[in-house]
């Protein structure tokens, strides 16, 4: 493994863990992109945990991270769906996650197949 690729994955594994406690916290922090809307949120916080993906696990297939990511999205919302954390479960932030997953999964398989034909 390169540097890179441990760099990759360390910042992986801490934006999924960000990720994650922000989407668990009864009352998160309000952040700069709140404005923007919940679904903003989400689709950025899975955009950047799916690119960082790709990068971190170079010969892990692309529809497998898609699927493992998508998983964790419907994860979140299960959890939200607990009463005591005063949080919403709501199944189109799922599907927010997901678009956003294979929108950057299919422009890292273009780059992976790019590099292939060189």
């Amino acid at each position: 493994m390169t540097k890179a690729t441990l760099a990759f994955r360390l910042l992986l594994w801490a934006a999924i863990v960000f990720a994650v406690t922000m989407a668990v916290l009864p009352h998160p922090p309000h952040m700069p992109i709140d404005r923007f809307g919940d679904k903003f949120e989400h689709m950025t916080a899975f955009a950047v945990i799916s690119a960082l993906a790709a990068r971190a696990y170079p010969r892990f297939p692309l529809l497998r991270i898609g699927e493992r990511l998508s998983f964790l999205g419907a994860l979140i919302e299960v959890v939200q769906s607990i009463p005591e954390l005063h949080r919403d479960c709501d199944i189109r932030d799922w599907v927010a996650d997901t678009l956003a997953i294979a929108a950057v999964l299919l422009v890292a398989g273009m780059f992976r197949a790019r590099r292939k034909r060189r």
